[in-house]
């Protein structure tokens, strides 16, 4: 692991390539080939590859990228996409699994808080997308209930208000309409933008704008859940993962590569696998301060098809988990397409990026409760259901 010979990594004038996964690993081919080509663009200097790693649109997933110009297509439209852990007051032996799931459905619909006043809040436009904000998104994204399950870290658990058995909140969500407007406007900028240029000042800025964006769409996607689950919510963790930040030596491009500059990290696993919650190790400054964000896919969406779900009760058994959980994905396509099978060990992944002193886990969390859409008629009952808790709150004031 490290720098090491790959199939088309070896470019002359390329920049280097810095892998941090071992031979276990599954690295399509198709990826192999993407890092090649980042690294030979002009002005990339250096390269880090993770566990995670697999093809995307237009370049790496998995990876991190450094260059003296802005790449917009590196990030992609998803602008600020990332994973936040919160803590949960809810007590696991309160938790209900099946009642917990009706409520958890109002998250289809669109929140009806005040946008304005939070936009403001987060150093926003108040009129900034206001009508996408607190919603999950579809793809990869999810806000799932989980349990910790075991700590390899209790003072580092300790640190962060959680213990083993007590339940967290995984959100995973992006920019939403805002990054993809954002990205529509340099779609073709395929040569990189100079940062001092008009053209990269204005994406810059409209960039952080979506980034801050994106983790208040968290914090209110959580917010939502912790209403519906009649508890409060705290901050454990913010991990971004599609961003642009500027650093001394040019500007680092993230790509599902978490960022690493914190106490904390979550790596996502799959519906039916573990989450772990990572430490971040210094010392590998080849490895651009950021790590794996979650498992990764194993199968692009369209290959599912017949990999998974292929009869009704196939598809039935995708809405339970081995760990007795529940998935909400009311969506037949998208059940298929973000199906377990989809995505590789996070285990595996794990134990490269502790081999490669990269990170060293703090608790593995287990998946209870995982939410990804829900169809209109369960949308509406849980809203009622909101309405008449509403009511019942003033009755008793």
């Amino acid at each position: 692991m490290g720098t090491s010979p790959k199939a088309g990594a070896a470019q002359e004038g390329a920049a280097p390539i810095h892998r941090y996964y071992s031979s276990q690993a599954w690295i399509e081919g198709a990826a192999e080939d993407q890092l090649a080509l980042v690294a030979g663009m002009a002005g990339v200097s250096a390269v880090a590859a993770f566990p995670d790693l697999h093809p995307g649109k237009c370049g790496p997933v998995g990876a991190a990228i450094l260059a003296d110009r802005i790449y917009p297509q590196l990030i992609g439209n998803d602008i600020g996409c990332g994973m936040s852990l919160y803590a949960l007051s809810l007590p696991a032996r309160k938790l209900r699994l099946d009642k917990a799931a009706a409520r958890l459905r109002q998250l289809e619909s669109v929140w009806d808080g005040n946008a304005r006043a939070r936009l403001a809040a987060s150093d926003l436009p108040t009129g900034l997308h206001g009508q996408a904000l607190g919603t999950i998104g579809g793809g990869n994204h999810f806000c799932e209930v989980q349990q910790i399950d075991d700590s390899t870290n209790a003072g580092a658990l300790k640190a962060a208000g959680l213990a083993k058995g007590d339940l967290v909140l995984l959100v995973h969500s992006g920019s939403r309409s805002l990054g993809m407007a954002v990205f529509e406007t340099v779609l073709n900028r395929f040569d990189g933008l100079a940062p001092e240029s008009p053209d990269g000042k204005s994406y810059l800025e409209a960039h952080d704008q979506a980034v801050r964006w994106a983790t208040l769409n968290r914090a209110l996607i959580a917010e939502r859940a912790a209403d519906a689950l009649r508890c409060e919510v705290s901050l454990v963790a913010d991990a971004p993962h599609n961003l642009i930040e500027g650093r001394g030596d040019g500007f680092l491009h993230r790509k599902g590569a978490a960022k690493a500059d914190r106490a904390l990290v979550p790596l996502a696993g799959s519906r039916d696998a573990l989450s772990y919650l990572l430490a971040p190790c210094s010392g590998r400054p080849e490895a651009l301060a950021s790590l794996a964000h979650g498992a990764g896919r194993k199968f692009d969406r369209r290959s599912m098809a017949g990999r998974a779900g292929d009869t009704r009760s196939a598809r039935e058994k995708l809405a339970r988990t081995s760990f007795g959980g529940i998935v909400i994905c009311e969506d037949r396509q998208l059940l298929i397409e973000e199906a377990p099978n989809a995505y590789k060990d996070p285990s595996q992944v794990l134990n490269d990026l502790q081999s490669t002193g990269l990170a060293a886990p703090v608790a593995a969390l287990k998946p209870l409760l995982t939410y990804k859409r829900a169809v209109p008629q369960a949308v509406e009952s849980a809203r009622q259901d909101k309405r008449r808790r509403q009511i019942e709150r003033r009755g008793l004031r």
